[in-house]
């Protein structure tokens, strides 16, 4: 897997100070997002940057989704956020609740020492980055 070069110094750091047994998993969930805007139409060129102090990604160029932010829940390991106010998480888990630790409507909680579930992961990220145009 290719590395995507930091564009933004700010989240260059937020990444650095993520523990080192987290990190790994967020670089990877940030592959993963980076991919699938490249691989799916209209979605455009994603912009990288910090809210709440957490790593986010939008699509400023196109509108076409709802941010995504990763960091780390107070429960342990990593977790994937979208906005509260959409159906991403709740359209994700009426498919895959029982595989994954889902946060209301907020977010998927994911172990940092396991091997993530790329396929459905893909799916949702793919769900946020295209919201806006169902």
């Amino acid at each position: 897997m290719t590395t995507t070069p930091f564009h933004d110094p700010n989240v260059k750091t937020a990444f650095n100070a993520f523990p080192d047994d987290l990190r790994p998993t967020l670089l990877r969930l940030r592959e993963m997002i980076f991919d699938t805007a490249a691989r799916t139409p209209d979605v455009g060129a994603l912009e990288e940057t910090l809210k709440w102090g957490q790593p986010a990604y939008l699509t400023p160029q196109t509108k076409s989704g709802s941010t995504l932010r990763l960091g780390m829940p107070k429960t342990g390991g990593v977790a994937l956020y979208a906005h509260c106010q959409t159906t991403i998480i709740s359209d994700f888990a009426s498919q895959f609740a029982q595989d994954f630790a889902i946060e209301g409507n907020r977010a998927v909680h994911l172990p940092a020492d396991s091997d993530l579930a790329e396929a459905p992961l893909r799916q949702l990220i793919h769900s946020a980055l295209t919201y806006h145009l169902k």
